[in-house]
Parts: structure tokens; C-alpha cells; sequence
């Protein structure tokens, strides 16, 4: 189960794809044509928008215990993966692979929709930097350097396409030495980047962090000058601050979950199949996989960066900026596609990872008292139910994107650009969607 994850195939989908990509085209015009009518002006404001959560709640979220509590719960996890990393066996029951590519990776999507930034308030390489500091009379918050501004979000892409590739395309990815190697390589590098740089390192280079804060900008949560505020998840997201390698992430986010739909499709299939070079070489499956992996991410970017450059601006304006100011609108797409890619995957798989959890030396021990829990595979009974939501999911994240893309273009583009210059973006949009209905369906 966590090598064969997907979206499934037609046979899931009992909706016509032609159908559903039609609908959503007509969803994107129909929302594009209302928005250019009706909404004339910004609505979002980051320095205005939002309202202070209740008193009572705010209280809790601020207390000392409160954060404890969590670093306590985080760090518990960690110690209990660290252990059957180290100690668990060399099979796939060994619960770390689940921990590692379903509760880590996948389940931090909805946590952080419904919580906010899970993986700050869990980290434990922050618990740990923390701890180093109390113990050397150091402030966590600041390091021995200062955060290169030029470095912004990159080496958070470059983590995030390090996992990617570990999952989708490292012929070994559900073996235990190379799974302990990378977290023991990631574990290694956010130590040594948080005593240089202090917390500013996790919030910009840490790939979890930065994924789990993207996403968490659509949840209703927010802070202003320190106080939690509830927001609307669009005004949420209008607070994205865009920074260097901010399109990188995202197009490594996208490129990666659209290339996993890719490589399980029938035309991959038979490309790879009847491929001489991929059957006569050990290496040439790898070698393609890594290839067309860069080339979706590469895809992604080139197209939403080009999507937004041709947009309408005032003569001096530097275009090379506007990608970065429209990738909040990326977000939500983002989240469609993981909803869509993953849900029956994450609800099964990650049954099956708590019940492998209750034995994590694979000697038949029940320690949590799941190990004889049976996995529901309530979506594979309801194959109707799970078409619709793939489709909703991807649909409503690529409206939510035009959405926020249009709040930010009146507020950006000249107005006799405001409407024509918003269509190279809308035309991207409008590629994105078919071609992630058309893998969904293909797969």
C-alpha cells in the first residue's frame, strides 16, 4: 500500500471525463466572468482583515503549557520514530515507512487546514534547537548569523524535491536504510541550520514547516501583532509573504503530485514498456522517472510564472516580481490535487500505519491496543462518492485560486489591465485543470 498510493484509475471514477473537465473549464469562466463584474476592488487586507478569536481561546493557544504540551507530543512521536527506525525491522510493517510517507507527509494537509501551522507547534528539531540554547544561554529565536534574504524558501524546495524523489522515484524507497538515512540527513541539517540562523532558519528552510504554514493559510486561523484571529481562509491567504524560491515550492508541491498521477497513467505505462533503452538498462526506468519528475516541476513553474508575466502592468513595473505576489493563489490548487490524489490513501493507509504502530518490532506485540484493528475501505464500496469529491476537490481549489488571484491582480494591475490582464493567468488556471482531470482520469 505505501509504494502503490494513488488516485486510482477510470474504474474509481464513474463520471465521464469529458464531463467533468467541461464542468470544470465552465466553473473557471462562469467564476472569472462574476468576479470581473462584481468584485472591482480588493477585499483582503492583511492589516485589517480578520476578527480576535474568543478570549477564552485565545488564553489557551497563548499559555506556556499549551506550547509545552504540544513540544511534549511532538517530541514523543519523534522518539517513538527514531526507535523503530532504529530498532524495527527491514519490512514493510515496520511502521516508520507509514509515519515517514502518510501521518508526516499527507496527513500534515488537513491538519494544518483544521489547526494552523502543525508541524511549528510539533517540530521536533525546534524542541531540540531550543533545548540547545536554554543549555548554552542562547536565544532560540536568533543564531550565530543572520538569515541570507536572498536564500528565502529555496532550501525548503530543494528539501521538499529531496522527499519527492525519495517517494516517487529512488528504486529503494521501502527499504529501512535509505528511509533512516534521509531523516537522519534531514534531522542533521535543520540542527546545524537552526544554531546558525536561529528559528528564522525552520520558518523559511524547513520543508515540513513551510508546507504545513502554506497550507495552514487556508485554514481560518491567523495572528496579528501576536493576537489569534479568526479569518477567512482567503483573507488568510492574502497574508502569504512571497519571497525568494516561494514558486519553487510550490511548483515542486504541484509538479510532484501531478507526476505521481502521471507515472501510474496508461500512456506512461506504455511509453516506459515499450521503450527500448528503459528495457535494455537497469538504470533507464530510474533515469525516466527522474527526468519526467524535473520536467512536471519545471512545467509547473514555467507555466504559472509565464501565466502571470504577461499580465497587464504600468511601464517600469518589473514583471520578474509577479509570479512571486500571485503564488498564493497556487495554494489552494495545491491542496485540490492532494485531496484528490490522496484521501483514500491517506484514510487507509493511514489506518493501516496505527494499526502497524501497536507492533513496531514485528514481533506480534499490541502496545496501543490496535494491532487488531481491520482497515475500512469505506471509499472502495462508495467508488461514486469518491469520484465526486476528487472532482469537487480539484474544481474548488482551482476556483478558490481565481479568486485569490483576482483580489491581488485589481490590486496590482493598472485598471484598464484589470480584466485583460488577468486572462494569461486565467488561461494557465484553465490548464491546470484539464490537465489534472485528465491524469486523474488516466491513472
Amino acid at each position: 500500500m505505501i509504494s502503490a498510493h494513488g488516485i486510482g484509475g477510470a474504474r474509481d471514477l464513474p463520471i465521464p471525463p469529458e464531463l467533468a473537465i467541461a464542468g470544470a473549464v465552465a466553473a473557471l469562466t462562469v467564476s472569472f466572468t462574476v468576479l470581473a463584474v462584481a468584485w472591482r476592488n480588493p477585499r483582503y487586507d492583511a492589516a485589517t482583515s480578520g476578527r480576535a478569536a474568543p478570549a477564552w481561546l485565545g488564553r489557551v493557544v497563548d499559555a506556556p503549557w499549551w506550547r509545552v504540551l504540544w513540544r511534549v507530543v511532538g517530541f514523543v512521536l519523534f522518539l517513538y520514530t527514531a526507535m523503530v527506525a532504529v530498532f524495527g525491522k527491514d519490512l514493510l510493517t515496520n511502521p516508520l515507512f507509514g509515519i515517514f510517507y502518510v501521518w508526516w507527509w499527507v496527513a500534515l494537509v488537513p491538519l494544518s487546514l483544521l489547526f494552523g501551522p502543525v508541524w511549528k507547534a510539533i517540530s521536533p528539531v525546534r524542541t531540540i534547537n531550543l533545548f540547545f540554547a536554554k543549555l548554552s544561554g542562547g536565544d532560540p529565536e536568533t543564531g550565530l548569523y543572520r538569515y541570507p534574504e536572498r536564500l528565502g524558501h529555496w532550501p525548503a524546495a530543494v528539501g521538499l524535491f529531496a522527499f519527492v524523489w525519495m517517494e516517487l522515484v529512488y528504486p529503494y524507497s521501502t527499504e529501512l536504510g535509505p528511509v533512516r538515512l534521509w531523516c537522519a540527513i534531514y534531522v542533521a541539517a535543520m540542527l546545524v541550520g537552526g544554531a546558525m540562523f536561529g528559528n528564522t532558519f525552520y520558518e523559511r528552510a524547513d520543508p515540513f514547516e513551510v508546507y504545513s504554514s502554506l497550507v495552514a493559510k487556508l485554514s481560518a486561523w491567523g495572528r496579528r501583532d501576536g493576537v489569534l484571529l479568526v479569518r477567512s481562509p482567503l483573507a488568510n491567504l492574502d497574508t502569504v509573504t512571497p519571497r525568494p524560491g516561494l514558486v519553487a515550492v510550490t511548483a515542486v508541491l504541484f509538479g510532484s503530485t501531478a507526476f505521481d498521477s502521471f507515472k501510474d497513467s496508461s500512456h506512461w505505462v506504455r511509453f516506459v514498456q515499450n521503450n527500448d533503452f528503459i528495457g535494455t538498462h537497469s538504470y533507464g526506468l530510474t533515469l525516466a522517472n527522474n527526468l519526467a519528475l524535473i520536467a512536471f516541476c519545471l512545467a509547473v513553474g514555467a507555466i504559472f510564472a509565464t501565466g502571470t508575466m504577461l499580465t497587464g502592468v504600468e511601464p517600469g513595473f518589473q514583471r520578474r516580481t509577479l509570479p512571486g505576489l500571485f503564488t498564493h493563489s497556487i495554494v489552494p490548487i495545491i491542496v485540490g490535487y492532494v485531496v484528490a490524489h490522496y484521501l483514500s490513501y491517506l484514510l487507509e493507509a493511514g489506518e493501516a500505519t496505527l494499526i502497524k504502530a501497536s507492533d513496531p518490532f514485528s514481533d506480534g506485540s499490541n502496545w496501543f491496543g490496535t494491532a487488531d484493528w481491520k482497515i475500512d475501505y469505506f471509499f472502495a464500496y462508495h467508488p461514486t462518492l469518491l469520484a465526486t469529491t476528487k472532482v469537487l476537490a480539484v474544481v474548488i481549489g482551482h476556483v478558490v485560486g481565481v479568486v485569490a488571484a483576482h483580489d491581488r491582480a485589481v490590486r496590482l494591475l493598472p485598471r484598464r489591465h484589470q480584466l485583460t490582464g488577468q486572462l494569461p493567468l486565467l488561461f494557465a488556471m484553465v490548464a491546470f485543470t484539464v490537465g489534472g482531470l485528465w491524469l486523474l482520469f488516466s491513472a
